[in-house]
């Protein structure tokens, strides 16, 4: 069997998440995309809590690496001449996320990550409701 086939093949679960990530990117307008990532960064804190719990290190450092690059793809889309006031704040509080996220991982607690995920999904929430409005 060809090596591309064998990877895809290992997890059918994940290569069905990357295909359909793909997919809704390239259809995807700015905000459309700023959704996705807060999807994908709320999605990995999740994962790297259960992880945690479980014990898989692997699997905990590859999604903290995840969530720590999607914090940064974030706050480098932040417009502060535009944004003002409130790209300050989302700068302070991804940098806030991503300094809390890289402490746990040197930890064994999974509530780190839970909390980050249960405060950005609250943002996600928000800017979902905002999407559907505008």
């Amino acid at each position: 069997m060809a090596a591309y086939a064998t990877a895809l093949g290992a997890d059918p679960y994940a290569t069905y998440r990357q295909i359909d990530l793909v997919g809704r990117t390239a259809e995807a307008d700015g905000s459309a995309l700023v959704q996705l990532l807060y999807e994908e960064l709320v999605r990995a804190l999740r994962v790297a809590a259960l992880a945690t719990e479980k014990g898989n290190f692997a699997l905990k450092s590859e999604k903290v690496t995840r969530a720590t690059a999607i914090l940064f793809a974030l706050e480098s889309g932040l417009d502060f001449d535009t944004g003002g006031d409130v790209s300050r704040t989302l700068a302070r509080l991804y940098g806030g996320a991503r300094a809390t996220i890289i402490n746990a991982s040197i930890g064994h607690d999974p509530r780190p990550f839970h909390d980050v995920a249960d405060n950005l999904d609250e943002i996600a929430a928000a800017w979902a409701q905002v999407r559907k409005v505008a």
